[in-house]
């Protein structure tokens, strides 16, 4: 399944839009490489995604055979290894 569809399946990211609009940004990694929405994904992969100072890392538990998938199943997809905000630099 290609990552912006996944992220939306997944509801990590809630609209595809959104998804390529980060991927387009470089600010979604897989793997630790910079990827595109177009970017096949399988099962064990990491998935990096940097929203302002938030930083999340995700393992793909589950490639979903639909588009269309419960909520309650859509959590069952992924494993957050890291969920991270972090600190700006304060100017003095």
């Amino acid at each position: 399944m290609r990552l912006d569809l996944f992220l939306k399946t997944s509801r990590v990211v809630l609209r595809r839009s959104v998804s390529k609009q980060l991927s387009d940004a470089g600010a979604i990694r897989v793997n630790g490489a910079i990827a595109k929405a177009s970017k096949e994904l399988n099962v064990g992969d990491e998935i990096e995604i940097k929203r302002g100072p938030r930083r999340t890392i995700f393992r793909v538990v589950a490639v979903p055979a639909s588009k269309q998938v419960s909520k309650t199943d859509a959590s069952l997809l992924v494993e957050v290894i890291s969920d991270v905000k972090e600190q700006e630099d304060q100017l003095p």
